[in-house]
This record gives structure tokens, sequence and C-alpha cells, in this order.
């Protein structure tokens, strides 16, 4: 399978190095894939299957494309952008509030001849898939964009999906699932440990996951690359909208989760005459424990809010959501009291595309509700000692993150053993930490300690970057809090 795909998703990929002369950035430019591979392949699918219908207008299809050149070729591609961006269902999940970046007629018909030459629905799901996903790591590299704020690495989803097991039938949701990584994860979790009988097969495709997406184009990636992993046919699952700003009413067995770096989150208040009238900085909902300005912690509420009662989740959480005072405290006191908040795993800095990032990934399962908290003890599994993960010289792999998957012990965790790296802590212990504080460090890197066993400069030098990163990002929260 990668014999057969990574030549096409270099082909694809050399020929946006041309159209970033034109200014066209890789972000841009996998959008407009997105666009043309929609269409070639509903073509393929309406010639392969005479039988079938195309929902696109013969006046708009992929033919009426090859047949155009020069102006009249730009002209015609909008037009097919704006008249499809009002379809329902997939069509105008795919094209809505789409536009044409590729401004040269030339470039452009050169991209519709490069995707015409291979024949998509000749590709079996799992190339057309890794292609797809080939490019959109390609487009979380470039670090420039902010792009890999959307861009779980993938060695850490094939963890968490492990320890956490889905089933079939299980609702799945990620309310703010970018580009729709957890979701492959736990499609190919279930598809491949589980002998699926059709309406587990159909259940699977059709209603497990729900998501939420607050960027209109990244919604847009991730409905592509479902409908390439053949998931959800033409349901869309995905909501283009800010998922903290309402309880959907729906509750789900499982909620996996990378919420989008940064802390503060703000919604604009808008008169009936149309202007901004102020801009609130915390959500008022039921079911939150604080009202806070941080988006991380609003994002652990929502988590907790939208599990069912035994439903279990795994959320990214940055270090401060650990040890954050006022509202801070709060959250974690309650989570504990409310859920079985049993796991933690400490991230090794430089696996995210965001830089200074220092994350963690909490595991709880949520309760009914009781006098006594739920939690009687958290394990935290600490990968972020002694190990040294760069983006490109030594990127994250599924192996790095194995003993954690042992040490998590999936078929009984109550059975599990104490390791260098793997600690117990009661909940007596943790209450009794002031404001409940969470980051807790035991390990030690001797390799800092000793000068003769000092890292590379090159990693030493990243590390104070991404500390100073985020002593930079803390100031700008630190700003905001002022009223100007």
């Amino acid at each position: 399978m990668v014999n057969e795909s990574n030549p096409l998703i270099q082909k694809l990929w050399n020929y946006c190095d041309v159209l970033r002369d034109d200014g066209v950035s890789y972000g841009a430019y996998v959008e407009q894939l997105t666009y043309l591979l929609f269409l070639k392949m509903v073509d393929e699918q309406s010639n392969l299957q005479l039988k079938t219908v195309s929902e696109i207008p013969k006046d708009y299809n992929w033919e009426s494309l090859q047949s155009k050149e020069g102006d009249e070729l730009e002209v015609h591609y909008r037009h097919i952008m704006v008249n499809l961006s009002s379809s329902p269902g997939l069509l105008g999940a795919i094209f809505r509030k789409s536009q044409n970046k590729i401004q040269d007629p030339a470039k452009l018909k050169r991209l519709i001849s490069l995707i015409n030459g291979e024949t998509w629905m000749g590709l079996n799901v799992d190339v057309k898939g890794e292609i797809y996903e080939g490019l959109l790591q390609k487009y979380a590299e470039d670090i420039k964009s902010g792009a890999g704020q959307y861009f779980t690495p993938r060695p850490l989803i094939q963890a968490i999906v492990s320890v956490m097991r889905p089933e079939p039938g299980n609702t799945i949701c990620d309310p703010a699932c970018g580009t729709g990584g957890f979701f492959l994860g736990v499609h190919h979790f279930i598809s491949t440990k589980y002998t699926l009988d059709r309406d587990q097969q159909n259940f699977l495709k059709l209603n497990t996951f729900r998501g939420w997406e607050i960027v209109p184009e990244t919604a847009r990636l991730c409905v592509m690359n479902l409908f390439l992993h053949n998931i959800s046919g033409n349901n869309i699952p995905v909501v283009v909208d800010d998922s903290l700003r309402s309880d959907p009413g729906s509750r789900f067995d499982l909620v996996l989760t990378n919420p989008p770096f940064g802390k503060k989150s703000s919604i604009k208040i808008i008169t009936p005459e149309g202007k901004v009238d102020r801009e609130a900085v915390t959500y008022e909902r039921d079911g939150f424990w604080a009202n806070t300005s941080n988006k991380q912690l609003n994002f652990l509420q929502h988590v907790k809010v939208i599990l069912k009662v035994n439903g279990r989740a795994a959320i990214v959480v940055p270090d401060n959501v650990l040890f954050e005072g006022g509202a801070g405290e709060q959250v974690r006191k309650k989570l504990l009291e409310t859920c079985d908040v049993h796991t933690m795993l400490r991230l090794p800095t430089g696996i995210f595309y965001a830089q200074g990032v220092k994350a963690n990934v909490l595991f709880f399962d949520k309760r009914e509700a009781s006098e006594t908290p739920w939690t009687s003890e958290l394990w935290i599994y600490d990968l972020r000692t002694k190990t040294h993960i760069t983006l490109k010289d030594n990127p994250l792999k599924l192996e790095d993150l194995q003993d954690f998957v042992k040490c998590f012990n999936i078929e009984d965790r109550h059975q599990r053993k104490e390791t260098e790296r793997f600690r117990r802590y009661s909940y007596n212990d943790i209450i009794r930490r002031d404001k409940v504080n969470l980051d807790i460090i035991w390990m030690k890197d001797e390799e800092l300690e000793n000068v003769d066993k000092l890292p590379e400069p090159s990693i030493l030098v990243k590390e104070i970057i991404e500390n100073l990163e985020t002593s930079l990002n803390q100031f700008y929260d630190i700003h905001d809090e002022f009223d100007y």
C-alpha cells in the first residue's frame, strides 16, 4: 500500500511547489485538490455504475471542466463552486464557501490533467485514504501556516484508541475534530479487530461518528477525509460550529479529542443593528462547574457533559489545566468527584506542530451522581522525562508508546503495577495537594544534570525556543485580561 500510494502523494505535492510561486499556500492547495478530487471521483462512479445518476448537474461536472481552457476555464470553475456550495448533503459540505485560489488558468488546467491521469475509484479505500492523509500531514508540517494545530500525531491517536478499545455499536464524538484523525483511528480499530455483520458495518459507516469543527476549511478537509475512507456515505457527521457554544443534547459512549491549543475563547455579541457590542470571554452553560475564559477548561467540562453515564473519554490538555488556580482548581476537584479519573499520560514536548506545547492525555469515565468521589486512584505515566522528540529528526513513533499501552493494562486496569515511569496516586494524595494540582513529577532527567551527557545542542536550542514561546503565550493571556 505504501509503495503504491507514496509516489502519487509526491507527484501531487511536487506540483504544489509550482503553485507556491504564485502565492497559493499549502492549505489552499489541499483545498483545491479536495474540490477537484471529489468531482473526478463522482464522475468515475457514475461511469463505472451506469445506473447511478450523479448528483452533480451536467453543466458543472468533471467533464465540463475538461472541455475548457484559459479564462473560460477559470470562470467556469468559479461557477461550479458557487452552484454546488448551495447543494444539500455531501456536495454542500465539500463546496461550502469554496473559492478558487488558483488564478492562473494554465496551472489550473495542469492540475486538472494531473488528477485526470489517475483512476481514483480504481484505488482501494486504504490507498485513497493514505494519499489524502499524506497530503494532510504535509499540510500540517507547514508550521508557518498554523495548520498543525489541527493535526494530532497518528502514533498518539493509535495508542489512545488501542487503550480506549472502542466496540461495534459505540457512538464516538470529537468536539474539535480537525481533519478527522480520531475518527479514522477508531474506524480502523473496529473494522480490523472485530468481525462485523451487515448491521454493524452500516452502523460503523453511518451512525458511529459525530464531530464539531469551528474552522470551515478544516471541516471540509475532514468531510473529504471521511469520504475517502468510505465513512459516512452521504451523511455529514461534522457540524461547522463552535462546539462550546451550547449543549448539543446528544450523549456519546466515547469522546476522543485534542482541542485546539491556546487558552482564550471569545464570542462576539452582535447588537440588533449588526454592530459588535462586546466580547464575552466566558461560556455560561448549564452543566459547567465554572465560568471561565480558559478554553481548555471549557472543553474539559464540555466533554464531561456530552458523555453518557459510564461513557469514557480521552482528552489532550496542556499543562496549565493541571495546575491553574481558581476555575482550574474547581474543575479538577469536580471532575475527580463526578468521574473516575483513572489515568494520565504526560506527553513529551516536540510532538505537535504548534511549538512550545507541553501536553497530557487525561482518561476518565463519567459516573452517575454519588455522595462520595468516584476517583479512587490516578495513575500517571511520564513519557516526557528522559524523552527527546523532535518533529523531523526524531518524530514520535508508535513504539515510543508501547510501554504506556502495556502499563495501562487494558484487560484489567485494577491490576496495574508501578514502574519507573508509571506511578499511582490515591484520591487523598491528590486532594491534599495545593489547588488539587495534578502536575506531578517524580522522575529526574539525569542527562540534563550531567554535562557530559547533555543532549545535542540542536535539541537544547529547540527546547529553549519551546519554553520561550510558552512564556510568551502566557504573557499574551495576561495581556488579554486587561480592559483597554
